[in-house]
């Protein structure tokens, strides 16, 4: 690589693929799945080689069943990597959940376990994208959760842009990012390097596959517009229900059933035809928390929260959900909407723990394709996140480091 001048345009195309988050549907039985760093305010299950994950999920059943965790290495492509257990752990990759705690005052009985990883038995030695999956007694799995381990031998400078294409000047961002090799050599970048991005940590629209369009001294330039445009979206809808037997933020009803309370939401309207408003969010994620107990993980109830749409356009051969990453943006017939012809509604209800949570209306239509605009609108002026991962897999290795992350947000957009 000439350290003194631009090599310009090694432009290959990029590719977005639709990866769902996994392809193996929770048990029914298990709810409120968190898998994050320990840090505080720290959402996305992206952690440097070393650093602690935590584990957390509820059991409905209640009856302290006997759980064990297992952990892969993955490809970027998320299939299982040709190593071995002995080539990415120190340890054991599968072990028993020990911790676990029955839930306390709750009309819901439920059990909590938890784990961290790392651990004792479970040392993780090698970067990559990683699965766990958790396993009941009969060894079936009861779900499955992404996470990725990077090891930082490059940074990234990463900047969001309006997009330069006219046609979607006001409703798309446009994310431009820069990777710095000052201490690695990379012989073939094109090849070697493939980065990934992530809006708001959702793999389902993710970006993979761009090549360096300029290299300039140790950086690697990505200028791209059109092939890392996302659609902005909306700010995220929320309520809090923190407080499971009055109203509080968006919640418009409280009323106790013969077994749990029931918690009805204001009915939401589309807002692509309306103006952007900015209020604060989590940018789709959640927040357990209750105010009548000291422990959030077994003292908080569990609650039937109503969820309602009223449309003003014909979504016909699309189907509605209700989606964020408190159920790991998942799009099934769990969190499915279903038209209320007497109400002229959308509606559903799901079963939640007690919390702050960020929500969106995503729509499926029958050819697969997914909308997160064609309800609440588009704006170029949406906050976001904005992760890029890098990837590296050396000529001859047998499997893919990730070894950088990089960070942006839209709040302040470039022009």
């Amino acid at each position: 690589m000439n350290k003194n001048s631009f090599i310009f345009f090694c432009f290959l195309c990029s590719f977005q693929f639709g990866f769902s988050q996994t392809d193996y549907k929770d048990a029914a039985h298990i709810k409120t799945i968190i898998l994050k760093p320990i840090a505080t305010n720290s959402y996305a299950p992206i952690v440097q080689l070393g650093e602690k994950l935590w584990l957390t999920f509820d059991d409905l059943n209640a009856d302290e069943h006997t759980y064990a965790y297992k952990v892969e290495h993955c490809d970027t492509d998320w299939k299982k990597s040709d190593l071995s257990q002995s080539e990415f752990v120190n340890g054991f990759a599968e072990d028993r959940i020990r911790n676990y705690e029955n839930s306390f005052n709750t009309l819901q009985p439920y059990t909590n376990y938890s784990v961290t990883i790392p651990n004792e038995t479970t040392k993780l030695t090698i970067s990559g994208n990683y699965l766990i999956s958790v396993l009941n007694e009969d060894d079936e799995v009861v779900f499955k959760r992404r996470f990725v381990v990077y090891e930082p031998k490059v940074t990234v400078g990463v900047a969001v842009y309006k997009s330069r294409d006219i046609s979607f000047f006001n409703t798309k961002q446009s994310v431009e990012f820069t990777i710095n090799t000052p201490n690695l050599l990379i012989n073939n970048p094109s090849e070697e390097i493939i980065p990934v991005i992530l809006q708001n940590n959702n793999w389902q629209n993710a970006s993979i596959g761009l090549k360096p369009q300029f290299f300039r001294g140790e950086q690697l330039l990505y200028k791209y517009n059109k092939e890392t445009s996302f659609w902005g979206g909306n700010e995220f809808l929320y309520f809090d229900s923190k407080s499971i037997r009055s109203s509080s933020l968006n919640i418009a009803k409280v009323e106790l059933g013969e077994d749990l309370y029931h918690t009805y939401l204001f009915t939401n309207e589309e807002r692509r035809n309306q103006p952007y408003t900015l209020y604060p969010d989590v940018n789709g994620n959640f927040v357990i928390r209750t105010l009548t107990g000291e422990n959030n993980n077994t003292d908080a109830d569990y609650s039937w929260v109503y969820f309602s749409l009223k449309t003003s356009q014909n979504l016909e051969g699309k189907d509605v959900f209700v989606s964020g990453n408190f159920n790991n943006w998942q799009l099934n017939e769990t969190n499915k909407l279903n038209y209320n012809e007497a109400l002229g509604l959308y509606e559903t209800k799901l079963l939640v723990k007690q919390g702050f949570y960020n929500y969106q209306y995503v729509t499926k239509a029958s050819n697969g394709s997914v909308s997160t605009h064609d309800i609440d609108g588009s704006f170029y002026q949406t906050e976001n996140d904005y992760t890029v991962l890098v990837y590296y897999k050396k000529f001859g290795s047998r499997y893919t480091k990730v070894i950088g992350v990089g960070y942006g947000n839209s709040e302040k957009i470039n022009n």
